[in-house]
C-alpha cells in the first residue's frame, strides 16, 4: 500500500459538548483534507508545538518525552496512520536508536504532537485517505496561524465555517439513512465544519462496513 505525506492544515474548535477539536491533516499533493477528532489536552499540546515562539513554564507531557528522547539518543523518524475502524484512527511511530529501527503503537493524537516535535513527516496509507478524506477548496487568504494566548493555553484556534452554523448539542446520526447522511456531509462540507463533517464520515464509514 502506498504512503500519503500530509501537513498540518489547523485546528478547529468545536462548539459541541465536551470541548472536542478537529484537527485537520492536509494531503500534500492533493486536495483532501483528514480530520481527526482530538481532546481538548492533546489539541493545546499540537497548537504550542505548531507555535515554535510559545514556551510553556514547564514541559508538557509531549515535551518531557522529546526531552527524555533526546537524552537517551532516540529519533522519532516518522508518524503513520495506518488504520481506521469504527471512526477511530490507529497510527505509529517509527523510532530509532543505534541504528536500530522500532514501532511503537500510540493515539494519533500524541503521535502527532511528538512528530512536531521531532519535525518527524506525517503519513497514512491511501485506501485510508481515500476512504475518510474529504475534498475541500480552502480560501487561500484565509488565517492559517494558530493562536494561543501567552499563558501556553489553547485558544479560538483555526475556525472553519460560521460560529453561528455550528450545532449547539451533539446529534446522533445512528437513525439517519445514507442517502441522508451523505446530503448532511455535502452541506457540513460547504460550511467548512470539520468537525460535524468527521463525525458525520465515520458514521457512513460504520454503515458501510
Amino acid at each position: 500500500m502506498s504512503l500519503v505525506k500530509l501537513t498540518i492544515k489547523g485546528i478547529s474548535y468545536s462548539q459541541t459538548q465536551n470541548g472536542a477539536y478537529a484537527l485537520i491533516l492536509n494531503e500534500v499533493d492533493g486536495e483532501r483534507k483528514l480530520p481527526i477528532v482530538i481532546g481538548a489536552f492533546e489539541a493545546q499540546s499540537i497548537a504550542i508545538a505548531l507555535e515554535k515562539e510559545i514556551k510553556p513554564p514547564r514541559p508538557l507531557t509531549h515535551d518531557l518525552f522529546k526531552n527524555f528522547a533526546d537524552r537517551f539518543d532516540i529519533i522519532v523518524k516518522q508518524v503513520i496512520i495506518h488504520k481506521l475502524v469504527d471512526g477511530v484512527f490507529f497510527s505509529s511511530i517509527i523510532c530509532e536508536r543505534d541504528k536500530i529501527e522500532e514501532i511503537i503503537d500510540a493515539r494519533t493524537s500524541d503521535a502527532i504532537a511528538l512528530a512536531l516535535r521531532f519535525n518527524a513527516p506525517i503519513f497514512t496509507y491511501k485506501n485510508i485517505l481515500d476512504k475518510a478524506g474529504i475534498y475541500l477548496q480552502i480560501n487561500p487568504t484565509e488565517a492559517e496561524k494558530t493562536e494561543i494566548e501567552k499563558d501556553g493555553s489553547l485558544t479560538e484556534t483555526e475556525v472553519f465555517g460560521d460560529v453561528e452554523d455550528t450545532i449547539s448539542n451533539v446529534e446522533d446520526y445512528t437513525s439517519n439513512t445514507l442517502e441522508e447522511l451523505y446530503s448532511k456531509l455535502e452541506t457540513a462540507v460547504q460550511n467548512e465544519d470539520y468537525e460535524r463533517a468527521a463525525k458525520i464520515r465515520d458514521e457512513i464509514s460504520k454503515k458501510e462496513s
